[in-house]
């Protein structure tokens, strides 16, 4: 299974590929603030490479519950700047987490590889048109309309698989290339507690689709639901649901711990490895 990006191809099965994650915003919920300015962000974001981060993923708007709307402006003066003074320095692909396809536009234009668009229900093609014309890497992930609108579902399974399989047949319309999509179940944006550990007991169910899985679960809030764990203490949890995603399949996992995270997949890697011999 060929991922591609850009000039950038990853080929699967390989190792899982860690996601490094580089808010700049001075609101997210985990690290609000600390890599606001430029030089704070790339210098975190050469950390995080060394710790073992195959791709970055930069954002200037916080996707936390209640986070204020920023515009496409302050948007870009935040982002522009860490993109373009990394597409410089590293050769690995630099994501951008947007909603707004001018933001995309821009970041792809800066050097940016791959959209990864937490709006992926949205109406319109005009994300996926772009993501075709610049060939980039498209992670599709599944939200509410309202990122955070949480509903009863009777099995959120299907409605994730049918999600999929709806968008799929959207982003081809659109000239995306198979070999562009990674699919992300969306874990935390919408669900209840109950509803994310259901996916992440399922998420083979996901591989049907022969596209890398993205699983996102680094210090997210549900876990202090489910555990108790406030948001400094939430690591152990977030290296269980990275190596169980793993296990299950997951090709891709963001996290904002990339040296913890690495050491824990690889050895469940080696694990899993040993099994089959």
């Amino acid at each position: 299974m060929l991922f591609r990006a850009r000039q950038f191809d990853f080929v699967f099965p390989r190792p899982a590929l860690v996601m490094g994650i580089v808010n700049v915003t001075p609101d997210s919920f985990s690290d609000g603030g600390k890599y606001l300015r430029t030089r704070a962000a790339v210098a975190h974001a050469l950390a995080l490479v060394k710790d073992g981060a195959e791709i970055l993923d930069i954002g200037g708007e916080s996707t936390r519950p209640g986070a204020a709307p920023v515009s496409e402006t302050k948007e870009l003066r935040r982002v522009l700047p860490v993109i373009e003074h990394l597409a410089g320095r590293l050769k690995l692909p630099l994501s951008i987490d947007t909603t707004k396809p001018a933001v995309a536009r821009a970041a792809l234009d800066a050097g940016a590889a791959i959209i990864n668009d937490v709006a992926a229900n949205r109406r319109g093609p005009e994300m996926w048109k772009m993501a075709a014309e610049f060939r980039a890497g498209y992670i599709c992930m599944h939200s509410p309309p309202g990122l955070h609108q949480k509903r009863r579902r009777k099995d959120i399974i299907l409605e994730v698989e049918h999600f999929f399989q709806n968008r799929w047949k959207k982003m081809l319309a659109a000239g995306i290339s198979p070999e562009q999509i990674v699919f992300d179940p969306g874990i935390g944006f919408g669900k209840t507690a109950s509803q994310n550990l259901e996916l992440l007991a399922a998420l083979s169910r996901f591989l049907k689709f022969k596209r890398p899985l993205l699983l996102g679960v680094s210090r997210k809030s549900f876990i202090e639901k489910i555990i108790g764990a406030r948001l400094n203490e939430r690591l152990p949890a977030s290296l269980a649901c990275a190596i169980l995603g793993v296990v299950s399949g997951a090709q891709i996992i963001r996290a904002h711990d990339v040296a913890e995270t690495v050491q824990a997949i690889r050895m469940a890697e080696a694990v899993r490895e040993s099994a089959k011999e």
